[in-house]
Order: structure tokens, then sequence, then C-alpha cells
């Protein structure tokens, strides 16, 4: 069957050159913003976004006095882009190497009370990085006071499923977190 529709590309391969930390050019234009406490890293699938997250984390905690770092994933599979990353093979100054008992995304104990129980004993903890779902951080901060994301980075990957709408719990949390403490906040998404 011939082909219906054929479309090509301009392709240049630059997006996939890495620099001399390791970065592609997206996450090295997202580097470059580091400073800020709010980003929006929008970019396509497989692009790297969750790569460059971990640049930016790994940044914020060790320049930038933030000391923990919760990634939220819509559901668990997606937990598995942010484990441990050898990065100083490529330049960076420093590996991800979240700790596995703080990855709540991956098999194990299934109930949600355990994950909510192992996320406040991380803040409550000297552990640096956490992996949860967004269910979890929504049940979790149920309990707590937003004030305790004081010098912590929320990092909220597919960041679409979060709205301004008072029935979306996501986007409540989001804003009181915002409001209510210094959190630094990074959006991911590859669509709104």
């Amino acid at each position: 069957m011939p082909n219906l529709v054929e479309v090509k590309y301009n392709q240049t391969g630059q997006s996939t050159i890495i620099n001399t930390m390791g970065m592609r050019e997206m996450q090295s234009r997202a580097f470059e913003s580091r400073d800020a406490n709010y980003l929006l890293l929008k970019a396509p699938p497989a692009s790297g976004k969750s790569r460059a997250l971990m640049f930016l984390a790994l940044d914020k905690l060790t320049n930038q006095g933030i000391k923990k770092v919760i990634v939220a994933v819509p559901e668990r599979s997606i937990g598995s882009s942010f484990s441990k990353t050898n990065l100083k093979v490529d330049g960076f100054f420093a590996n991800w190497e979240p700790n596995d008992i703080y990855n709540l995304c991956t098999p194990g104990d299934e109930g949600s009370k355990s994950k909510v129980e192992a996320f406040h004993k991380f803040m409550n903890s000297d552990e640096q990085i956490l992996i949860c779902t967004h269910a979890t951080l929504r049940f979790a901060c149920d309990e707590m006071k937003d004030d305790l994301f004081n010098d912590t980075l929320l990092a909220i990957d597919e960041f679409h499923h979060v709205s301004a709408d008072v029935n979306n719990r996501l986007g409540e949390l989001l804003k009181s977190i915002m409001k209510k403490s210094t959190a630094h906040i990074i959006a991911m998404t590859g669509s709104y």
C-alpha cells in the first residue's frame, strides 16, 4: 500500500549534540534559567525534560539553598524516568542519586497510606530527593502545612494535569504552596 501522507522535517541533528556538561540544546537553555523560582519546561516527548530537571534540581540543591526535591509524576511507570543517573560521566558536577527508599513509584508496598507515611518521613529526614505520583503528593499534603515546603523544589511532570479550576486538587495545592511557602516550582509538559 502506498503512503497516503508523507512528512519530512528539516532535521539538523543539533538537538542531540551535548555540551561540555552533558546537556542537549533544550537542557542547556533551561539550565541558563536555573536561578528562577518558577520554570516551565515545555518540550516534545523524549526530548530530555527529565534529565533537564535533574540538572536544575542538582544545581538548586548544591548552589541555591534548596534542601529537598520532590518530583511528582501522574503514574508510577513514569517515575522510572527519574531513577539514578550518572551525569558526571558527561561533565556535570554531580550525579542524580535518589535513595530507592524514597522512590515511591517502584513496585512494593501498594497502600496509599504507607506512601503518604513515607512522604512525611522524607519531609522530616535529611534525604534530599523524593519521587512520587501526583496522587501521593495530594494525599500527603492534605495532612501538611504549606510552609513545610520552604526551601523545597517541587517538580511536577505532565503539568497539563494541573488546572486553576477549583475542582482540580493538584492545582489548588500548587496555588497554596506558591502563596504560603518559598518553594521553587518546575513544571514539565509536552502539551498544555
